[in-house]
């Protein structure tokens, strides 16, 4: 078959310090035929400095600078630009592996009716890669079920396929800001194929300047309201107002209320088919888990702990933190100490626990 051109999306906004490594990751892949669509969404850096240095060695990048729209026109503006049947994601501060263009095409050239392919991800934070591991999540569940419930590809894995995905919806929806991502992914995989290659492609860079870190209240948010309107299409609740109010306000009454929503979820996933309730099983065991990292990074142990209890949860987080919570409970400022330890010894999975794209199935009882 001829070989597919590959137009790698890139959405730029002050990236300078990570910029150059996400480019050269792209240039050096062991697939070539390939452009990159660089769009400078209006950065205040040095980052069209940094462009513009590397189109002059390699013709293969497209740069387009204006004022700031945000990412979601942007991504839309490099979809409308993008010449190949294949459209990559990359973000300015992640790295490809050098096989990940290769090893992506391949299964589309195997498969051809598939309309996006993603992949697992390492993280890298400083110089360091924290190596990732398969997840059995993905083997033994069905993609179009677990992305109702939890953004099932990280964004800047996905490669889509437009010669199967309609052009009408492959398109960032400025609805869902900062969730743009789950909600493209669960309306293409409601309707056409899916996959994801269970290895790592691309690091995945953790730092404090990331979208995901600076915008995690909304993105939540967001990521709250998809879930909702997921569970109402499927008729999995009869009401999800829960999940817009723990949203807005975490308080007792919205906790309480949460409660009784998981609740109400879990009962109604155990009366389906055997045949698809391993899967919707998983999915809400991946949501209880964001509901539970949203209510613990509020910091305040006795909402955690009324969670936890209302909803019988406590078999499912680590005993030291069971036992901080506990005390907590009782007396809040020993509670602050024992969690405080707990975050130095866990900071590295707590944070990963509060994106919601990087939301795995938890292994051996462990959050």
């Amino acid at each position: 078959m001829p070989t597919p051109l590959v137009s790698v999306l890139l959405p730029i906004y002050n990236a300078e310090p990570y910029l150059p490594a996400a480019i050269e990751s792209v240039l050096r892949q062991d697939y070539e035929h390939l452009e990159i669509i660089a769009i400078d969404d209006g950065s205040t850096d040095r980052s069209l400095e940094i462009l513009e240095r590397y189109r002059k060695s390699d013709g293969r990048i497209v740069i387009v600078s204006r004022e700031n729209r945000g990412l979601i026109a942007t991504l839309n503006e490099g979809l409308a630009l993008a010449r190949g049947d294949l459209v990559a994601r990359m973000d300015a501060d992640d790295i490809s592996y050098p096989s990940r263009f290769s090893r992506q095409v391949a299964v589309f050239s195997q498969r051809p009716e598939l309309a996006l392919c993603g992949t697992a991800i390492d993280t890298l934070i400083g110089n360091r890669i924290i190596r990732g591991t398969p997840n059995p999540i993905f083997r033994s569940g069905s993609l179009r079920t677990l992305s109702m419930f939890f953004t099932i590809f990280m964004h800047s894995t996905v490669v889509y396929n437009r010669k199967v995905i309609p052009e009408p919806m492959l398109a960032y929806d400025p609805s869902y800001v900062h969730a743009e991502d789950f909600d493209l992914f669960r309306r293409i995989a409601d309707r056409l194929p899916v996959t994801i290659i269970d290895e790592a492609l691309v690091a995945y860079r953790i730092h404090g300047d990331s979208v995901t870190n600076t915008h995690k209240r909304r993105m939540r948010q967001t990521h709250l309201k998809i879930v909702a309107e997921n569970l109402e299409r499927e008729c999995l609740v009869d009401d999800t107002s829960a999940l817009g109010e723990i949203g807005v306000a975490t308080t007792m009454e919205t906790i309480r209320n949460l409660a009784e929503f998981v609740l109400a979820l879990e009962r109604k996933i155990s009366s389906l088919p055997v045949e698809v309730r391993q899967a919707h099983t998983d999915g809400a065991l991946c949501f209880f888990y964001f509901l539970y990292q949203l209510i613990a990074d509020e910091e305040r142990p006795e909402l955690t702990h009324a969670f936890l209890t209302r909803t019988g949860k406590w078999g499912l987080i680590r005993r030291r933190e069971r036992y901080g919570l506990l005390a907590g409970a009782r007396a809040p400022w020993c509670s602050r100490i024992s969690l405080a330890a707990t975050r130095r010894v866990d900071g590295l999975a707590r944070y990963l626990q509060s994106v919601p794209a990087a939301t795995v199935l938890p292994q051996n009882g462990m959050a």
